[in-house]
């Protein structure tokens, strides 16, 4: 289960519109580990509620492709408590209430309000309990054109001002968030992470986006991780991105994991960012996400099904849920507990999408 941010498909829209007009574990050591948090070993199989650490969910870890990083499988995404500007008493409650769950993967972006400063205000003072990943790109300084954030000089200060809102002097991950195509032959901006790892204020630099400028990135070799929309309404990375990114050993990221619940709308939402998977699931109709089905619990509700479906992705290694409340990474811990969907469930889902999804039903960032 999830609930997600507003706002977020209008913000880089203006921000790409304005800037566009649109290996292995040891490659830790090129970069600083300042800050960074330790490898997890994955749980053991009687860890949870009925043995283990006290107060663990079970949870599957998997490693993050080349970068070497333990994850569970289950992260952290830091937009709605930014865009929806959650009480930091609230963004306190959740985070350290996911962390003592098990959690250990946090991602927020620049361009997600005061996301950042509240997640540092949080759990700063646990930073060894958790890898932290960023986005930058979008922030462009006082002054300046909004293009200045894909320059190198832009990425670096970018990641500068990161550091200093998430009091770290170092991520794990620092991303560029749904730059354009235009934006990634061009090639400064890939330059300025690269720099970024180099002083240390980055142990690893991934791509975020979708659609051809995913494929491009992927294809350069130059990205150790891909963050991309997976889910049941969004299936073009499945073929488009996903094969070849594992095939390169980056680490896949899943946003929009749980396709923003859009499931929950007898009608169309008037939140722009959940409308085009609204009308998508309306031609869709899976029966688990249709009619009374909508409001069933558990692991074979439509958010179980959910995340366990784009948990069997190829390469998928970490997705994010955004939320503002405190239970729901427990809960939706619960849910992947259930194991993968069974090939006949998952093929269906699969086949629906081929027969019906249309040329238009591209990513959405």
């Amino acid at each position: 289960m999830s609930d997600t941010g507003s706002s977020r498909r209008e913000f880089l829209r203006r921000g790409g519109a304005a800037a566009a007009a649109v290996g292995l574990a040891g490659l830790a050591a090129a970069g600083s580990t300042r800050g960074a948090a330790p490898m997890r070993e994955p749980p053991k199989k009687d860890e949870g509620a009925k043995g283990g650490t006290p107060g663990k969910a079970p949870i599957e870890h998997r490693v993050l492709g080349r970068t070497g990083l333990s994850v569970a499988i289950l992260g952290f995404g830091g937009a709605e408590i930014g865009y929806e500007r959650t009480e930091q008493q609230t963004v306190d409650t959740l985070l350290n209430a996911a962390l003592d769950a098990g959690m250990n993967v946090i991602d927020t972006a620049e361009c997600y309000l005061e996301s950042e400063e509240q997640i540092a205000r949080a759990v700063a003072g646990r930073r060894k309990d958790y890898l932290l990943f960023t986005k930058c790109g979008h922030w462009a300084e006082n002054g300046r054109a909004a293009g200045w954030g894909w320059t190198k000089e832009g990425v670096i200060e970018s990641v500068e001002r990161s550091l200093k809102r998430l009091r770290t002097d170092a991520v794990d991950l620092v991303q560029l968030h749904s730059c354009s195509l235009d934006e990634l032959k061009r090639g400064a901006c890939i330059e300025g992470l690269d720099e970024a790892r180099k002083q240390g204020k980055a142990r690893f630099i991934g791509y975020s986006g979708d659609s051809a400028a995913a494929r491009f990135a992927v294809e350069t070799g130059r990205f150790d991780t891909l963050q991309t929309s997976v889910n049941i309404c969004d299936q073009e990375s499945i073929g488009l991105t996903l094969p070849l990114a594992k095939e390169k050993g980056m680490g896949v990221i899943v946003k929009r994991t749980i396709a923003n619940a859009v499931w929950r709308y007898d009608a169309k939402p008037d939140n722009g960012y959940h409308q085009e998977y609204w009308g998508r699931l309306q031609e869709l109709k899976y029966d688990f996400a249709t009619g009374p089905a909508r409001d069933k619990q558990g692991p074979d509700g439509p958010a179980g099904i959910a995340m366990r479906f784009t948990a069997m992705q190829p390469g998928v290694s970490v997705m994010l849920i955004g939320t503002s409340k405190p239970e729901r990474w427990r809960q939706n811990a619960e849910l992947m507990a259930a194991g993968p969907l069974s090939k006949a469930a998952h093929d269906a889902i699969r086949a629906r999408w081929t027969e019906v999804a249309k040329p238009g039903w591209v990513g959405q960032i």
